[in-house]
């Protein structure tokens, strides 16, 4: 068997269709939960200048991003299960650190303080995305790669 399927199939059609493709899908992911980050903080900061820090709430679009990341990197788990599962545990840190980063926001705007950027999330979707450019990019360097090693 040569191909890219694995030779169990969880989800039937669903594998068939996405299979080879959702490394691609958690790389387009992870930088759309980047720049959801980006707005996200634009957004919490223009809450609590506008209104003070009671006002400030979680960034829809930033949630639906994280929750669609977490899903995605669980399939690729069923998929690929050594590379699922590096994806999925940095996913599930970037989604702790996440929910951290917005507790620690609030307590800065109640303090009144000037909201930092949420560095360890920024840091730890950094490493998301490195890790799945590797995983999905790696036809890059495979060939210097295989020459070397």
């Amino acid at each position: 068997m040569a191909s890219d399927m694995p030779s169990v199939s969880l989800f039937g059609p669903l594998d068939a269709l996405l299979g080879s493709t959702v490394v691609y899908l958690l790389l387009g992911l992870a930088v759309l939960n980047i720049v959801t980050r980006l707005l996200a903080h634009k957004h919490h900061v223009e809450q609590v200048n506008r209104s003070g820090a009671d006002a400030m709430s979680r960034y829809t679009p930033h949630v639906v991003s994280n929750i669609l990341l977490v899903l995605a990197s669980f399939y690729y788990l069923t998929l690929h299960h050594h590379g699922g599962f590096v994806t999925s545990i940095l996913v599930l840190g970037l989604f702790l650190t996440d929910f951290f980063e917005f507790e620690a926001r609030k307590a800065e705007a109640r303090r009144e303080v000037t909201l930092d950027r949420p560095k360890g999330a920024i840091t730890a979707s950094l490493l998301v995305l490195g890790y799945v450019s590797y995983q999905g990019l790696f036809f890059v360097v495979a060939p210097a790669w295989n020459a070397v090693i």
